[in-house]
């Protein structure tokens, strides 16, 4: 089992979602938690955003859970206050090993008709707000003279296009840039650098009316209604990954037993990226050596 005692980790976006799975899988690892999220709603994401009750929730299972965390509202867009967070953590801690750039936000927006400010924002979450989350936790993590890991979440969508999300996109992009360059001026300091790289994970960012309405036309529709066309995106027949498993991924980029690994982009997907356009059924070997009629 993977052994993270002693570690204290960083998380944006710990509020809820891939961020909450984060800080307890690497909890149950033995790591401390310092979280932090921006608890308001940000206003060209139609997605209701984290609350400070939902932080709340976070510390509470992870206490609950055996661990412990510092919980603290902050904007992964605002310099001053990432580098609060890592005073504070220091403070606390006294060291950083391990950070997750995590904090994200989505709108659909067909670029004909985006607002400048639905580009200002999404880039300044999930562009600006990494690099300004992993920057000041570099110094300790160099004087510290441990090593340590940066995980940073990209998305599909930063390995291929997405319609009506060139805001995502580009950020999604341009974070794996981040996470390669970082990767080239860290590993002398044996600090690895990756990225993973998600499709639709069962959390408020996919699973949402607006998601729901723009899959299947219905305003009234539910992730039930949903889920089939999900499961058409996929190789794997499910429609969505679950939080736990990104976090699974996680929790092992940070440990001794992925030590030669730095600079990847680690897709976790249910087969998206490879799927092209077969399903599972179609393109399956058949048992009596047959292919899927078509396919001869």
């Amino acid at each position: 089992m993977t052994d993270l005692s002693g570690k204290v980790a960083l998380i944006s976006g710990a509020a809820r979602g891939q961020g909450r799975s984060h800080a307890l899988a690497l909890t149950k690892a033995g790591a401390k938690i310092v979280g932090f999220d921006i608890c308001e709603q940000i206003p060209t994401t139609k997605i209701p955003m984290s609350t400070e009750d939902d932080l709340k929730e976070t510390k509470r299972l992870v206490e609950a859970a055996g661990g412990e965390m510092l919980a603290i509202k902050a904007d992964a867009r605002v310099s001053a206050q990432t580098a609060d967070v890592v005073e504070q953590a220091m403070d606390r801690f006294g060291r950083i090993d391990i950070v997750v750039a995590n904090a994200g936000i989505d709108s659909i927006d067909p670029t004909i008709s985006m607002p400048d400010e639905a580009w200002d924002d999404v880039i300044g979450v999930n562009l600006t707000g990494v690099f300004r989350t992993i920057r000041p936790a570099l110094k300790p993590m160099i004087e510290g003279g441990r090593g340590g890991s940066i995980i940073v979440t990209s998305s599909c969508a930063g390995l291929t296009p997405y319609p009506n999300h060139v805001h995502y996109g580009a950020a999604k992009y341009g974070v794996i840039g981040i996470t390669q360059c970082l990767a080239l001026e860290l590993a002398a300091h044996n600090i690895r650098v990756n990225a993973v790289a998600p499709s639709s994970v069962g959390t408020d960012l996919a699973l949402n009316p607006v998601l729901f309405k723009l899959f299947t036309g219905r305003e009234d529709a539910t992730a039930e209604d949903a889920a089939p066309i999900f499961q058409r995106l996929n190789l794997i027949e499910r429609p969505w990954i679950e939080p736990e498993e990104v976090s699974n991924a996680v929790v092992w980029l940070c440990a001794e037993e992925s030590r030669a690994i730095t600079g990847v982009v680690l897709p976790i997907d249910l087969g998206f990226m490879i799927k092209g356009p077969f399903n599972a059924r179609d393109a399956a070997i058949r048992v009596d050596g047959s292919s899927a009629e078509g396919l001869v």
